[in-house]
């Protein structure tokens, strides 16, 4: 009984709970909760670099998690991002298309969710001087618009994400470097998307580069999503090994990095 009550003492008290290689962390937004999960690097180096990874429209899955994984073997501090809150999971598609479609036309509110896992993320080791926004999908509109943001990072990197702005916000200049990795044939994104996000980063005197991929559609680092590419998802082997090493580069060039 003394066990039990000192366990639930503790669990109450610190809000880290660890779930296999990852450690949950738990945080507030207002009144809503948030789960966010962190992953330790291996071998940490003596400069604590940290990538702050934003999921899909689904919300964290095993993707995300495997990617964390990857990069906690590299001796990065990961944190995958819960935008969404307990209670607010989408169960399947049609929900995730709502929920999504909610922050991307509330970019504040998306962006506030953004900030406060970067926050999380520093809380928890990485060096605040020596980070990078990554994101799939919905997560990688989101790491476009930290950088939009300026928030406090080297450089984001976004895996097919979308790339339209919010029309009603003014253009102001982007300091973190750029890297979209982009899809041939994903026809969720325009050539006019395509068109007038470059003007953008023109614009906004960005440091910022875009890789396309061949033979690839929405989705193409995720295996999970099937091979199917006429439903517009599809995971492409190729695609997804070009735009992982393509997202290494990008980072070891960063200063600091």
């Amino acid at each position: 009984m003394y066990c039990d009550a000192l366990l639930m003492l503790l669990c109450a008290l610190f809000p880290l709970v660890a779930t296999a290689q990852f450690v949950s962390v738990q945080y507030k937004d207002g009144g809503q909760q948030l789960v966010s999960f962190y992953g330790k690097p291996e071998k940490p180096g003596n400069i604590q670099k940290g990538i702050l990874i934003l999921p899909a429209w689904m919300g964290i899955s095993q993707h995300e998690k495997d990617v964390a994984k990857k990069l906690n073997g590299m001796g990065f501090h990961t944190l995958i991002a819960d935008i969404y809150g307990e209670g607010k999971y989408p169960k399947n598609k049609k929900e995730a298309g709502e929920i999504a479609g909610f922050y991307k036309t509330h970019i504040d509110q998306y962006r506030h969710r953004i900030r406060l896992a970067l926050d999380q993320l520093v809380n928890s080791g990485a060096d605040n001087a020596h980070i990078v926004v990554i994101g799939y999908c919905f997560g990688g509109t989101g790491a476009l618009e930290a950088a939009r943001a300026n928030m406090p990072v080297a450089g984001v990197v976004s895996f097919h994400g979308g790339l339209r702005r919010d029309d009603i916000r003014e253009e102001n200049q982007i300091t973190p470097k750029i890297l979209v990795l982009h899809g041939a044939d994903d026809f969720f994104v325009t050539p006019k998307d395509i068109m007038d996000f470059q003007n953008e980063m023109r614009k906004a005197g960005a440091d910022w580069q875009m890789n396309i991929y061949s033979n690839a559609v929405h989705a193409f680092t995720d295996p999970a999503v099937g091979s199917d590419k006429s439903t517009g998802a599809a995971y492409n082997a190729e695609a997804d090994r070009k735009s992982w090493q393509d997202f290494l580069s990008f980072v070891k060039q960063l200063p600091g990095f």
